[in-house]
């Protein structure tokens, strides 16, 4: 009797455990990792390591940052550079926010018609591949401009952590081995002579870095103007002009950041702090959310019908707007407050009706056609004191312009691409530009890259951003509206399948074989054209949130290598 007892007694207990098992799967969110004091979440391990070591040995964010940029530029060549550019929005633990463009700039000798032959039609390949498509690079100057400002450690412990990374050595994920195979013939077709890259790395392969190493050494040993000023200035200059290209030292030489005010804006209680123009970023996600803002989003669904409709019809008329205003604000007038107001966003959702889609052939402005590169990169950082950064880098296209300084050890950016090549016509990812982004020498070319940070009553509540191209803007937004309306975890956020509308193409791109099929067809009887097949990926996002209890939640997107590392 007491052994049948026990029996009972034992099948009640795992029955009952079982069933809250099964209970709490049901509800408990999906978490990323979680800690305590402070995170890194990027897309290489090695990169989120570097930054999170460098918090753990009582550095800041702003080391954190410089750290990681300079780790990327070793560990993820296909976006991480110091020969690209980029953008930070930052926000100290006092609440102090700012924003740093260092972005590239275009040649003192590039001219608004350099693209083009005699007969005025753009040159195909020439703004894309090899020497010429070469912007002058801001990545380095951004790391000192970082650290000088803001930086608490020596730079020495700064730049160790990469160096050090470039001699050992990198080891090859499945992922990297399948891009390296993808641009090779771009890299065979770009450079002259034999370089690291063209040989079939294979995974679990390593890949030691061993002239970037020394280039980072003199740029540890000399600071900012070995860089722009020194043998690497000279050398660079040097290889570009001997491969056909217009940078010279003098515009190495004369090469600056820009600290910039952020982009601002409500959206319920939260406050969303963006990046301003030359990006885009900040200004178009301002718009798309006071457009859906009056909206009961939570009310629609995830991905629900009404919700995917009216998020697209916002985008339309954001993106429609996009490049037509936007430009280097350092040489066009940007129309910030009248691009975000209420006032002016509700008479652009006027038009807009659940009943069917708005064509957009009926939204202007203007004859501008969006998609730009989708190979950038991002991170994340939140350190022990409370100050965060939220950075996105790129050299633009894949490994950028494919053309790799052997000797000095890195790819060089195609961000000449980015301009409007011909105002009308369509650059390599179709961006067919306004006069706004037209080339002039200095000048920085437009963004997407919507690099973002974002406080809830006043405190930290997240720092969020991606590559994507055109598709990082929208991304970022259904990241934010994942957690906020949607009570998503942030890991939950960053998986969650994603859609986009840039206006033109009129289409509803979509993560393939991620939406249910029923609401592809009821979408498409309502006029909404879907591809599923131009977006096997849309953005890969990297973010932390700040959770209730104070701890951060890392959002590390499974698109890609991407991983959070923190304590």
């Amino acid at each position: 009797m007491y052994r049948i007892l026990l029996l009972l007694f034992a099948f009640t207990v795992l029955y009952s455990c079982k069933k809250e098992s099964q209970l709490n799967n049901h509800v408990a969110p999906k978490r990323g990792l979680i800690t305590k004091n402070a995170m890194v979440v990027s897309a290489r391990a090695e990169a989120s390591q570097i930054g999170s070591d460098i918090l753990k040995k009582g550095g800041n964010a702003f080391d954190a940052m410089a750290a990681t940029q300079l780790a990327l530029a070793v560990a993820y060549p296909y976006a991480g550079n110091i020969g690209g550019g980029g953008f930070m929005v930052y926000r100290k633990a006092n609440g102090e926010i700012g924003a740093l463009d260092f972005r590239e700039k275009a040649p003192l000798a590039a001219t608004k018609d350099m693209y083009l032959d005699e007969n005025g039609d753009v040159i195909p390949g020439k703004s894309t591949l090899g020497a010429m498509s070469v912007g002058v690079p801001g990545s380095v100057a951004g790391v000192f401009a970082v650290h000088e400002k803001m930086g608490s450690l020596p730079i020495e412990d700064i730049l160790q952590p990469a160096i050090e990374l470039a001699k050992k050595g990198v080891i090859v994920t499945k992922k990297q081995e399948d891009k390296i195979k993808k641009y090779m013939p771009g890299f065979l077709k770009a450079n002259r002579d034999s370089t690291l890259f063209h040989k079939f790395w294979k995974e679990k392969d390593t890949i030691k870095y061993v002239a970037l190493a020394e280039t980072l050494s003199r740029i540890m040993l000399n600071g900012k103007d070995e860089f722009y000023k020194g043998q690497t200035a000279k050398t660079l200059a040097s290889f570009i002009q001997n491969n056909g290209g217009i940078l010279t030292e003098e515009d190495l030489n004369k090469y600056a950041v820009k600290w910039r005010k952020p982009t601002t804006f409500k959206y319920d209680d939260l406050n969303i702090i963006s990046m301003p123009p030359p990006s885009s970023g900040g200004i178009c996600l301002a718009q798309i959310m006071k457009m859906i803002e009056p909206y009961d989003l939570k009310k629609y669904g995830h991905n629900s019908l009404k919700a995917i409709q009216l998020i697209t019809e916002a985008e339309r008329r954001a993106y429609a707007d996009r490049s037509f205003y936007l430009g280097d604000p350092d040489f066009v007038d940007v129309f910030e407050n009248t691009l975000i107001n209420e006032t002016y966003l509700k008479e652009r959702m006027a038009s807009f009706s659940f009943e069917k889609a708005t064509k957009s052939d009926d939204v202007t402005h203007g004859n501008v056609h969006v998609v730009e590169s989708d190979e950038t990169t991002h991170y994340s950082i939140i350190d022990t004191f409370g100050n965060t950064v939220s950075v996105t880098t790129t050299i633009n296209g894949a490994y950028g312009s494919k053309l790799y300084c052997q000797e000095l050890g890195f790819f060089l950016n195609n961000e000449m691409d980015d301009f409007s090549s011909k105002p009308g016509i369509p650059n390599m990812f179709g961006v067919t530009g306004g006069e706004a982004n037209s080339i002039l020498p200095e000048k920085r070319m437009l963004s997407s890259m919507t690099p973002t940070i974002v406080e809830k009553n006043g405190e930290l509540f997240m720092s969020v951003g991606t590559p994507g191209g055109s598709t990082i803007i929208t991304s970022v937004l259904q990241t934010i509206l994942n957690v906020h309306e949607y009570s998503m975890s942030m890991q939950e956020a960053v998986n969650a399948p994603r859609f986009h509308h840039q206006w033109l193409p009129d289409e509803i791109r979509m993560e393939p074989n991620s939406f249910d099929k029923s609401l592809i067809e009821k979408l498409e009887l309502l006029g909404y054209p879907i591809n599923e097949s131009r977006s096997p990926v849309i953005g890969k996002i990297d973010g932390i949130l700040v959770l209730d209890d104070k701890r951060l939640e890392g959002g590390a997107d499974r698109r890609g290598d991407d991983t959070a590392v923190g304590f």
